[in-house]
């Protein structure tokens, strides 16, 4: 099984705990990481795009020059895609992106990443993180204690406090069990999390 060392806010040891092995130390699945993420940007697309058509740019209602006996090529409107100022041909339309992954790859994906974060050392396990005021110092003090720069400090619940302190902090975010994502988790090179953190996250994942 899995061995974490729990620390306090200051980076000093206070004990040695024993995670989950069928969370974090599952076998890594690398298909259902790159499913989950891909799917989750996807889902962010807003898909406002547009480009105007042939029947959708104004003007180009008359016949520019007659049918034959030009020499030039025959033309039906001045707002044909191969003109200049004409409509697009086959452009992109408002659309929606969002799809659904199957919910056992999104837990799959969630194990699996959690388990590389362990195995690759950038797990953090923190006893408590308790301000009793919005202060960033606290916040970056503490990530400095903890040798963590591009962090995410995953939280049991919400905790207005915390987020508030940390949120100034350049690539450092704040989230909770209960709205975390892959794609959020490899986005950061280390995750900060509470022991109550990694409780919630055994019972929801285990």
């Amino acid at each position: 099984m899995p061995n974490a060392v729990l620390v306090n806010m200051a980076g000093e040891k206070v004990k040695d705990i024993t995670l989950n092995d069928n969370v974090f130390g599952c076998e890594v699945n690398q298909y259902a990481i790159h499913e989950v993420v891909v799917n989750y940007l996807a889902n962010q697309r807003q898909g406002t795009q547009s480009t105007k058509t042939r029947s959708e740019v104004r003007g180009g209602g008359r016949k520019p020059w007659r049918q034959k006996g030009t020499g030039r090529a025959r033309q039906g409107s001045i707002r044909a895609p191969q003109w200049t100022g004409g409509g697009v041909a086959l452009g992109p339309k408002p659309r929606s992106y969002r799809y659904t992954v199957n919910k056992k790859v999104k837990r799959l994906a969630m194990r699996s990443v959690l388990s590389a974060k362990v195995n690759d050392g950038e797990l953090i396990a923190v006893d408590n993180i308790a301000l009793d005021e919005i202060k960033t110092k606290a916040i970056a003090d503490m990530l400095t204690n903890l040798n963590a720069k591009k962090a995410l400090i995953l939280l049991p619940e919400k905790n207005d406090v915390v987020y508030r302190s940390a949120r100034n902090i350049k690539g450092v975010a704040v989230s909770t069990v209960g709205t975390m994502n892959v794609y959020e988790i490899l986005k950061y090179e280390t995750l900060v999390t509470t022991e109550a953190a990694i409780a919630k996250i055994e019972e929801v994942y285990a």
